[in-house]
C-alpha cells in the first residue's frame, strides 16, 4: 500500500541584542504579587513584574515545596495564583488548591470525566488550566462540561454542558482553559480533526446562564442558530464556502486555546482553529476562504456580536490553526506608540494588528515557511506557493501541521521588548486521500498519514529541533536564539528581574538573560516540561512555579521526542533560597518486547492504514512509543481472541479503550494486529531480541 510521509506531524494529522525599550506595559496589568489570568494580566503577556528573582539572584534559587498529582498523562497546565492559593488543573480535568507558600493541599476536585470521552480527543487527556473569579474556580472538562467550583471548599458551585444545541453527531472535547470576561466565563472546545464546528459560549459566572454564543463556521444545513454570530455568518462566512464535507462535519474551527480579553477596546479575541477534514477540496470543493477557519475574530464582550476579524491563513489545508496566543500591548511604531495584538500562530509567521480594528501592521516569518513566498501587505493575504493544496500531488511545506509555534504560552517583557517564543522546526508532506469517507469514530482529517521511513530518519531527526527565540515585533526580526534538542518544549515566562524561564522535553527548567539569552541557572525535574512556568510574591518573597509531566501531542511521535517513562505529574514550585529536594523517581525498567510466536492471518498493510486512522491518536505513530499503552508489549497481541475482545467488543471501555465495533469489523482489527506484530518484530529486532520472521 502507498504510504506518503509527512514529516513531523502524524500524531497532529491524526492529530536574534538590540532595540530594547520599544514596549509599555499598559493599563490592562494587574498587580503584581498574583497571577490570577491566564496569561498573568488581561493582555496575557506572562509578564511578571515582581524582580527578586533577578540575573544577580537566580544563581540562589531553590525548589522550596512540590506536589504530585493522581495522573501519569501530560501536564500543560498554567496555574493561577490568587489571595494565597495556587489553583491547578491536571489531565481529566481535575483541579488541585495549594497552600502557595507551603505546598499544603487544601482541596482537589474531580469532575469524574470519563475516560472514554478521550475517543474524542487529538491529543491526550490535557487540561490548560482554570479561571478564578468571585469566588469560584471554573475548569472546562474533557467530555465537554464548564464546572465552577467553590474556591474556598472546593466543592461543586454548578456546571453546564457546553456542548447543548451542537448536533450529536459531532464529537466535541474542552482542553482549554476558559477566561473571565467582565461578568462572564467563556469557553470554546476542540474537535476540528475528528468532525466538529467551533464555537465560543459566555456563560454568567455567578449562575452558569448562558450568555451568548458565537460560531465560527457557518451552520451546515444553512439555518439560523439563534447565535450572536448568526448575522455575519449569513453576511460574511457563508459565501467563502463552496460545497463539501463541511456540510457533514461542520468544516472544523474549533477555539480550543486562544482567547484574550481586551478592557481598554472593549473587545474579545477568539482565535479560531483549522479546517476539518484538513483538505480544501474535499471540505469545500475547492471554493472560498472557509471563513473564520485559522482566523482572530473580535467580538463584543457584552453580546458576543462580531466586530472584525483578520484570517491568517484563508482555505486553510495544513492545520495552521490561529489558536495559538493572543497578547495585546502598546508599541512604538514609526514614533508613534500603537495599541497592538500580536499572535505567532503556527504558520510560521508573526502578526502584529492594530487591535482596534483589525488592520494588519506587519507579519514576517518567525522560523522556515515554504507554503508561502510572503503576505501581501495591502490584501493581508499570502501569496501561496504552486501545489500547496496538494491536489497535483505530495506538498512538502514547512512547518508541518505541529507548527512552528503550538499552544505552548510566548511571552512578552516591555523593558526588553521582545516576545520569547518556543518554536518548533517542523516539515510536512502532505497528500489527499484516493476517497474520503466520514467516520463517526476517529479522525477525519482527511489526509494520508505515513509511517517514518527508517532511512530518512537521521535527516528527519536532525531537522526535527526547537528553538527559544527572542523576536522583536516591532523591526520583526531575531535579536538572539537558543538551540532544543527536541521540537516540543514549554512555554516560557518573563520576568522584571531581566530574566526568561523555560522548561523542555529533557525535563529541565532553565532561567536566562532576557537581554541576550545567556543561560544563568537551571534545575532537573526528572520528566519532561510542556507547561509554561509562572511567578507570584507572597511575603516579599518571589516564587517560581510550573507543572511537569510528559504526555500531549508531541508525545504520540515517535523518535522525534524522548519516549519518556510513565510517572505522575508534579507542580514544582521555587524560591531564594529553597532546599527542598524531589523525591526520588522508581527506576523503570521496560521488559524486552517478547515477539516468539507471534503471526497473524491479517493484512499488515491493509492494518497500517487502519491503525493510522483509527488507533495513532491515542498509541502514537507507528505503534512505537508508549505514550497509553504500548501496543507492541500488549498481552492481547499474543491471543487474537482477546486481542477482538478489546479493540471490537470494548471490554476496557471504562479504562478508555473504547469499542469500535461501529466502524471497524472482526478482520480490521485482526488487520491492525498483524501490523503491531510488525512493529514490535521491529522493536524487537532493533534491541536485539530474536523472534519470529
Amino acid at each position: 500500500m502507498k504510504r506518503t510521509f509527512i514529516g513531523l506531524a502524524s500524531g497532529l494529522a491524526l492529530l536574534m541584542a538590540g532595540c530594547h525599550g520599544t514596549g509599555t506595559q499598559g493599563t490592562g496589568a494587574t498587580g503584581s504579587d498574583e497571577w490570577p489570568y491566564y496569561g498573568h494580566d488581561r493582555q496575557e503577556q506572562r509578564f511578571s513584574p515582581v524582580d527578586l528573582i533577578n540575573r544577580s539572584t537566580v544563581g540562589k534559587l531553590g525548589l522550596t515545596w512540590s506536589a504530585e498529582v493522581d495522573s501519569d498523562r501530560g501536564q500543560e497546565a498554567t496555574p493561577l495564583m490568587v489571595d494565597g492559593v495556587v489553583y491547578v488543573s491536571t489531565a481529566w480535568s481535575l483541579v488541585y488548591a495549594f497552600d502557595a507558600a507551603t505546598g499544603k493541599q487544601r482541596w482537589v476536585y474531580d469532575p469524574k470525566t470519563p475516560h472514554d470521552s478521550l475517543i474524542s480527543a487529538c491529543c491526550d487527556a490535557i487540561n490548560r488550566g482554570v479561571a478564578v473569579q468571585g469566588g469560584k474556580v471554573y475548569v472546562g472538562t474533557l467530555d465537554g462540561r464548564l464546572v465552577a467550583i467553590d474556591a474556598k471548599s472546593g466543592k461543586l458551585a454548578w456546571q453546564v454542558n457546553t456542548l447543548e444545541g451542537a448536533p450529536s453527531t459531532m464529537r466535541y472535547t474542552i482542553t482549554g482553559a476558559p477566561r473571565v470576561v467582565k461578568d462572564k466565563i467563556a469557553i470554546g472546545n476542540g474537535g476540528a480533526e475528528m468532525g466538529a464546528r467551533g464555537f465560543v459560549t459566555a456563560y454568567d459566572a455567578a449562575s452558569g446562564k448562558l450568555a451568548w454564543r458565537f460560531y465560527l463556521t457557518p451552520n451546515p444545513d444553512g439555518k439560523p442558530d439563534g447565535a450572536a454570530s448568526d448575522d455575519v455568518l449569513k453576511a460574511k462566512a457563508y459565501q467563502s464556502w463552496g460545497d463539501g464535507e463541511w456540510r457533514r462535519s461542520g468544516g472544523g474551527g474549533t477555539a480550543w486555546d486562544a482567547m484574550t480579553y481586551d478592557p481598554e477596546a472593549n473587545l474579545f479575541y477568539i482565535g479560531a482553529g483549522n479546517g476539518g477534514p484538513f483538505d480544501y477540496q474535499v471540505r469545500s470543493g475547492g471554493k472560498g476562504d472557509n471563513l473564520f477557519l485559522s482566523s482572530i475574530v473580535a467580538v463584543d464582550p457584552d453580546t458576543g456580536k462580531y466586530r472584525w476579524h483578520y484570517q491568517t491563513t484563508p482555505s486553510d489545508s495544513w492545520d495552521y490553526t490561529a489558536t495559538q496566543q493572543i497578547m495585546t500591548a502598546t508599541l512604538k511604531i514609526d514614533g508613534q506608540p500603537r495599541d497592538v495584538l500580536m499572535q505567532a500562530p503556527k504558520n510560521g509567521y508573526f502578526y502584529v494588528l492594530d487591535r482596534k480594528t483589525g488592520k494588519l501592521l506587519s507579519a514576517k516569518p518567525f522560523a522556515p515557511v515554504t507554503w508561502s513566498t510572503g503576505i501581501d501587505m495591502k490584501t493581508g493575504r499570502p501569496n501561496f506557493v504552486p501545489n500547496v493544496h496538494y491536489q497535483n500531488g505530495p506538498a512538502v511545506l514547512q512547518p508541518g501541521p505541529f507548527g512552528a509555534h503550538s499552544w505552548q504560552a510566548m511571552s512578552f517583557s516591555p523593558r526588553t521588548g521582545l516576545v520569547y517564543i518556543p518554536v518548533q522546526f517542523t516539515t510536512g508532506a502532505y497528500q489527499k486521500l484516493d476517497k474520503f469517507q466520514h467516520r463517526p469514530v476517529g479522525q477525519n482529517a482527511g489526509i494520508t498519514i505515513p509511517e517514518f521511513p527508517e532511512d530518512q530518519l537521521p535527516q528527519i531527526l536532525a531537522a526535527t529541533t526547537g528553538q527559544l527565540l527572542a523576536w522583536d515585533p516591532v523591526a520583526q526580526k531575531a535579536r538572539w536564539s537558543v538551540p532544543k534538542r527536541w521540537f516540543v518544549n514549554g512555554g516560557t515566562l518573563a520576568t522584571a528581574g531581566d530574566l526568561v524561564f523555560q522548561g523542555d522535553m529533557d525535563g529541565v527548567l532553565s532561567a536566562y538573560d532576557a537581554y541576550d539569552g545567556k543561560p544563568l541557572w537551571s534545575f532537573k525535574a526528572g520528566q519532561s516540561i510542556i507547561a509554561p512556568p509562572i511567578s507570584y510574591r507572597i511575603n516579599g518573597e518571589q516564587y517560581i512555579a510550573v507543572m511537569a509531566g510528559f504526555g500531549g501531542a508531541g508525545a504520540l511521535v515517535g523518535k522525534i521526542v524522548p519516549n519518556q517513562p510513565r510517572s505522575n505529574g508534579r507542580l514544582m514550585v521555587f524560591k531564594l533560597g529553597g532546599t527542598a529536594t524531589l523525591p526520588k523517581a522508581p527506576a523503570v525498567e521496560q521488559a524486552p518486547i517478547d515477539v516468539a510466536g507471534l503471526s497473524s492471518t491479517g493484512n499488515a498493510d491493509l492494518g497500517m492504514a487502519e491503525y493510522d486512522r483509527t488507533c495513532g491518536v491515542c498509541h502514537g505513530a507507528n505503534a512505537s512509543v508508549s505514550y497509553t499503552a504500548d501496543l507492541r508489549r500488549s498481552g492481547a497481541l499474543h491471543d487474537p481472541a482477546l486481542w477482538k475482545s478489546v479493540v471490537i467488543d470494548g471490554v476496557l471501555k471504562d479504562q478508555g479503550m473504547v469499542a469500535f465495533d461501529k466502524i471497524l469489523t472482526p478482520q480490521d482489527a485482526e488487520n491492525i494486529r498483524a501490523y503491531v506484530i510488525r512493529q514490535a518484530k521491529k522493536g524487537a529486532a532493533a534491541q536485539g531480541v530474536a523472534g519470529k520472521k
